[in-house]
């Protein structure tokens, strides 16, 4: 994915809005949150799409903190926030039905509830939406999940390469 650059993060809500790609509560929220960041500059930023189960999580539902550790065994990295907004931008003909969870540190809302973003398309549109971000979170092992495959060689080389046999081709989004 390459990503466009914005001076702020109402910049990039704005381009939202103009493409008339909605936007949850949640996802506003935290987008609003001097947490949220955006880089000023064009980046590329290689990701992939992957369910807990292809990182090896069996069980029927899985807490957000061992998909994250999991997934950082296998040498993928959490996705900058502003990810899920640029995604949600570029990514126009997502299949109805399709939910993109963006695996990515959680931004606190004014409540100080932990958020991370999904770009989906539930059938009304495309949207940008929140969910529970907290480690101990659970979600069913088919949800898919966007991380940042890491330029830097992983831990164990092993773990990499069954990741590599266990994932789907990355595709140009």
């Amino acid at each position: 994915m390459q990503s466009a650059p914005f001076a702020d993060s109402i910049k990039l809500r704005s381009a939202l809005d103009g493409m008339g790609c909605n936007v949850g509560g949640q996802a506003a929220e935290i987008i609003a949150r001097p947490a949220f960041t955006v880089s000023s500059q064009k980046m590329d930023v290689e990701l992939v799409n992957v369910s807990p189960a292809q990182l090896g999580l069996t069980s029927n539902t899985v807490t957000l903190a061992n998909i994250y550790a999991r997934a950082r065994q296998l040498g993928f990295e959490l996705a900058a926030a502003e990810v899920g907004p640029q995604l949600r931008i570029q990514y126009l003909d997502q299949p109805m039905g399709e939910f993109l969870t963006i695996g990515m540190e959680p931004i606190k809302t004014w409540g100080g509830e932990l958020i991370i973003l999904n770009v989906a398309n539930g059938g009304a549109g495309l949207i940008l939406i929140g969910q529970d971000g907290r480690a101990g979170a659970e979600v069913p092992a088919a949800t898919r999940f966007v991380f940042a495959r890491s330029h830097h060689p992983a831990p164990d080389v092993e773990l990499v390469e069954e990741a590599e046999t266990l994932l789907p081709p990355t595709g140009d989004w």
